[in-house]
């Protein structure tokens, strides 16, 4: 995976609205997206990729999405599931460098 990829994929997800959704999990899927987006951006602003600190806080925070995004509706879902492959895609570039 290259870093335009990444770009790329970072693309198609910030055309996305944040979907309206009701769940007790709202502000924790906020916090987790937020994160996510920090690693991503931390990554394409930096030509030295992620540090050991972003990659540990992206594995956790991808692991909590996996187990928070279980019980949404489709619309929401369909956007989480996309942060969540962009993490992944994110975490396997910046673990192979």
């Amino acid at each position: 995976m290259t870093k335009q990829e990444i770009q790329a994929a970072w693309d198609r997800h910030q055309r996305e609205d944040w979907p309206v959704f009701s769940s007790p999990h709202q502000g924790h899927l906020m916090t987790l997206d937020t994160v996510i987006s920090g690693c991503v951006t931390y990554y394409l602003d930096n030509p030295d990729g992620l540090d050991d600190r972003r990659i540990a806080v992206l594995k956790d925070c991808l692991t909590e999405l996996a187990t928070v995004i279980e019980e949404l509706d489709p619309v929401p879902l369909a956007y989480f599931i996309r942060l969540r492959q962009l993490g992944e895609l994110l975490l396997q570039t910046a673990t192979t460098r």
